[in-house]
Order: structure tokens, then C-alpha cells, then sequence
């Protein structure tokens, strides 16, 4: 399927991802500011309620914040290529992901209910994130 466009396929995936890293880096230093170091202190949460509400929520937040600024700076026509929107939204938090899973493998593997959950979180935050850039667009 070809596009004619004025941009290349290759800077628009950038221009989107920067945008996406510039916004889950700044959302996650304020939840690392505000709520970790405040709420849930050095020695980690206790409870399953204590890590939805102060870990993997506010973690949702970050991941649709950022899925939905990279989408919204992928520009037309590319973002009508459903494969490649996806790509250019969701590429961010899933690098994020791994690269959080891989620096934090001692935390546990596949069995462990944080990296469910961590999991969860990360595709409830992209498809929530396109959804929002979805609605934006229709409206």
C-alpha cells in the first residue's frame, strides 16, 4: 500500500516516538517524585490493594498519557495506516516495558503477579491512549 506524502514514514515514527518518550519520562518522574517516594516508600508496598492504587494506576496514567501524545503527533496520511499508527502510538510504553523488565529481572519472571499486572497495565494504557486519540479526532 503505497502513500504519497510529503514525509517519509521513517521521521514521522520518530517525531511520534520522541513525543512519547518526552511524555512518559516526565509523567514517570512525577509519579517517582510524588508518589514513590512519599506514598510507597524505599521498602515497596505490602498489600495487593496498596500496588494497584499507587503503583499500576498511576503507571496507567503515564503509559496513556505517552501512547496518546505519540499518537497524536503521527502525522496524516501515515496515521491512517492502521499497522503503522499502532506502532508509531504503542512503540514507547513497549520499549519502556521491556527495558523496565529486563533492568528489573530480579523482581521476578513470568509467574509473578507484578509482571501481570505491569503487563495489564501496559496494554489497557495503549489501547485507552489510542482510544482518547481516537475520540479526539472524531470530535
Amino acid at each position: 500500500m503505497a502513500v504519497d506524502a510529503p514525509v517519509r514514514p521513517a521521521p514521522a515514527f520518530i517525531r511520534a516516538w520522541a513525543a512519547g518518550v518526552i511524555v512518559l519520562v516526565a509523567t514517570e518522574v512525577l509519579q517517582a517524585s510524588l508518589v514513590n517516594d512519599y506514598l510507597v516508600g524505599p521498602e515497596g508496598v505490602h498489600s495487593f490493594g496498596a500496588a494497584l492504587g499507587l503503583v499500576h494506576l498511576p503507571n496507567l496514567v503515564c503509559v496513556v498519557l505517552a501512547t496518546w501524545a505519540a499518537a497524536r503527533m503521527h502525522p496524516e496520511p501515515w496515521r491512517d495506516v492502521p499497522w503503522q499508527h499502532t506502532v508509531a502510538s504503542c512503540a514507547v510504553p513497549v520499549a519502556a516495558q521491556i527495558l523496565s523488565l529486563t533492568l528489573h529481572h530480579e523482581r521476578g519472571g513470568l509467574g509473578t503477579l507484578g509482571f501481570w499486572m505491569s503487563t495489564g497495565v501496559l496494554l489497557a494504557g495503549c489501547a485507552l491512549g489510542m482510544l482518547v486519540d481516537r475520540w479526539r479526532e472524531s470530535s
